[in-house]
C-alpha cells in the first residue's frame, strides 16, 4: 500500500508544446514528480485531439511523438511518471459513455472554458459533438486513475469543476463512494499564463503565436525580435509603457533577478 497522492494530467497532441505549456503546467509536473509524494500519470490525449481534428488524423499521429519528446526534454522521467496514450485504453471510452448519461446538454453548453474555445476556433453552429463533450472524457480520464491531484493551467478550473460534479452525481446516484473528487494544482497567482508573442492574451498552438520547446536558437531569436511590444513607442527616445508589453511580461516570468529586470525599464513611464 502507498499513501502517495495520484496525479493525472496531460496534453492534446495537436502540435509541439510551447513555453506557455511549460509555465502553465509542465514545470509543476516535473516538480511534483521529483517530490516523491505523488504517483504521476501523464496522458497524451489523442482521442480528445481528434474532436476538432478528425479530418487530419496524420497531424495527431505525428504530434503524439513530438509531445512525448517534449515531455522528456523538460524532465518528465519515465522511471518516476507513467506516460500513456489515451486511445490505448478502451475502457476510457466506455466510462465516458456512462458519464454522458449523467450530464445534461445545457450543462455542457455552460462550461466557460469550452465556450471560449468554441469562440476562438470560430465553430459557429458547426461545433463537433465530440468537442462539446470532451470535458466528460476528461472526467473519465481523471476518475479512472482515481486521481486526486490535477496539475493544470489556471484557465482549466471549470473543467475540474465539471469532473467534481460528475463524481458527486455518480456517487449519489449509485449510493457508493467509489469515485474520487479531484483538486487542481495551479501555478502561483499571476504566473500561470503567458501571452502570445503577437500580444494575444493567450499563447496557443492554433493561433501560431508561441515559442516552442523544440525551436532552435535562430528560430527563437527571430520570434523574439518580432514580438509585440508597445505600438506607441515609435522612436527610441520616446517613453514606453509596461502595460501590454509582452517582452516585460516574459522577463518577469523567466528572469528571477528582479533588480536586473528593473534596470531595463529606465524609459518606461508609469501607467495609470
Amino acid at each position: 500500500m502507498t499513501d502517495k497522492k495520484v496525479i493525472l494530467t496531460g496534453d492534446r497532441p495537436t502540435g509541439r508544446l510551447h513555453i506557455g505549456h511549460y509555465i502553465g503546467s509542465l514545470r509543476n509536473r516535473v516538480m511534483l514528480q521529483n517530490s516523491g509524494e505523488y504517483t504521476p500519470y501523464i496522458m497524451i490525449a489523442d482521442m480528445q485531439a481528434l474532436t476538432d481534428n478528425a479530418r487530419d488524423p496524420e497531424k495527431i499521429r505525428h504530434s503524439l511523438l513530438e509531445v512525448a519528446l517534449d515531455y522528456l526534454a523538460v524532465g518528465i522521467d519515465p522511471a518516476k511518471s507513467t506516460i500513456l496514450v489515451q486511445s490505448q485504453i478502451p475502457a476510457l471510452n466506455e466510462l465516458t459513455m456512462y458519464y454522458l448519461d449523467l450530464v445534461s446538454v445545457s450543462r455542457l453548453n455552460r462550461n466557460p472554458t469550452v465556450k471560449n474555445e468554441i469562440k476562438q476556433k470560430d465553430f459557429g453552429q458547426s461545433v463537433p459533438a465530440g468537442f462539446l463533450i470532451y470535458p466528460v472524457s476528461q472526467a473519465a480520464d481523471i476518475t479512472a486513475f482515481k486521481a486526486d491531484t490535477v496539475p493544470v493551467g489556471d484557465d482549466q478550473e471549470p473543467m475540474l469543476e465539471q469532473t467534481r460534479e460528475i463524481v458527486r452525481t455518480f456517487n449519489h446516484t449509485y449510493n457508493k463512494d467509489v469515485l474520487v473528487e479531484p483538486t487542481g494544482y495551479f501555478p502561483p497567482k499571476g504566473s500561470g499564463r503567458l501571452p502570445g508573442i503577437d500580444g494575444n492574451a493567450k499563447m496557443s498552438k492554433s493561433l501560431g503565436n508561441g515559442i516552442y520547446l523544440a525551436d532552435d536558437a535562430d528560430t527563437m531569436k527571430k520570434k523574439i525580435m518580432s514580438m509585440y511590444t508597445d505600438p506607441n513607442h515609435i522612436h527610441v527616445e520616446d517613453p514606453g509603457q509596461v502595460e501590454g508589453n509582452v517582452v516585460f511580461t516574459y522577463l518577469d516570468v523567466f528572469d528571477d533577478d528582479k533588480a536586473k529586470v528593473a534596470e531595463l525599464r529606465p524609459n518606461i513611464k508609469p501607467v495609470g
